[in-house]
């Protein structure tokens, strides 16, 4: 995945609402990229657009998005389709909501399996199909796949739903699977073991991860690459042990600080000061100046230039640019 200079913007009856603006990554097979920021910072947008799920006040306003060569602001409907899954695959947060509560897992994941026999013109067999998703439950280390295939989706817990929508993603051999916070309604224990699936995965099929979070532990432990992000850009990207031992940027310094720690004499909780910008009306500038603690005059006036320093790219004058 290749993403240039993208703008995305949503139509509200309060104005235009700028979600992302400017962003740059570049994704590349078999590699892991966390997207970190607090919430609404454009990590899912950016997730949405890649799959083209962007709801229909949305656009692309500038910039390309491009996947597997091609440009998805510009592809086809019938093109969307065939994309959405068997080149990139998205895995939603909220587990419960994901599957159809009607239908039995193995009439949803036969559906996938159709669906992907039906883009490639491969012959379909009702038999083979089954056997193939028991295999996908089997990989995804599911007990009892056997059984489990014949529930409904009411009678799993959040963790199995998320282990059979994963088997549903590999079904389609995605390229890119793209991981919307998918432990985030899930109990801690339940958590460690998806993570610990989902890398293994990656190795096993060698498909590369965009993996969604607001939680600095969860993308390390997981991803390469991290890529920070703040009011709709990218302020910080580079090596995910790199970023949480030694960040630049004093957004991804705050986001390290405000982790808690495990021992009980730490004090009080680190936060950070002042509130998420106003995208609607975003601050000139540093999109970030209000609310940084080194903030200088010209932070308040001009965007910083993206700087290469210590192997990561980071956008701080502090690191960077012209500050006279």
């Amino acid at each position: 995945m290749d993403v240039e200079n993208l703008a995305i913007t949503y139509r509200t009856v309060y104005g235009t609402l700028k979600a992302l603006n400017g962003v740059n990554l570049t994704v590349g097979e078999g590699e892991s990229v966390a997207l970190v920021g607090e919430s609404g910072c454009g990590k899912s947008t950016l997730g949405l657009a890649i799959v083209r799920l962007l709801p229909l006040n949305a656009s692309y306003s500038a910039g390309r998005l491009m996947l597997d060569g091609k440009d998805v602001a510009t592809m086809s409907n019938r093109e969307v389709v065939r994309m959405r899954g068997s080149t990139a695959f998205m895995i939603f947060q909220d587990p419960l909501n994901t599957l159809n509560p009607v239908k039995r897992v193995d009439v949803q994941m036969l559906e996938a399996i159709h669906s992907r026999a039906r883009h490639t013109n491969a012959p379909f067999s009702e038999g083979e199909a089954r056997k193939e998703a028991v295999k996908k439950l089997e990989d995804v280390r599911m007990p009892d796949p056997e059984s489990i295939i014949t529930r409904y989706p009411h009678q799993l817990s959040g963790g199995q739903i998320q282990r059979v929508v994963i088997a549903m993603g590999l079904v389609m051999r995605p390229k890119l699977m793209i991981a919307d916070e998918p432990t985030s309604a899930l109990d801690v224990t339940v958590q460690a073991q998806v993570l610990k699936l989902m890398r293994e995965l990656q190795r096993e099929y060698r498909m590369s991860i965009i993996f969604i979070t607001h939680d600095i532990n969860v993308a390390y432990s997981i991803c390469d690459r991290m890529v920070v992000m703040y009011a709709g850009e990218v302020v910080e990207m580079g090596e995910a042990g790199h970023i949480t031992r030694n960040a630049l940027h004093p957004y991804s310094q705050a986001l390290i600080a405000s982790v808690p720690r495990t021992t009980k004499d730490q004090g009080r909780l680190t936060s950070i000061s002042g509130s998420a910008a106003n995208m609607l009306s975003p601050p000139s500038g540093c999109r970030f100046h209000p609310r940084c603690p080194y903030a200088m005059e010209i932070c308040s006036s001009k965007s910083p230039p993206e700087t290469e320093k210590d192997g990561a790219l980071v956008r701080c004058f502090l690191h960077g640019g012209n500050t006279s």
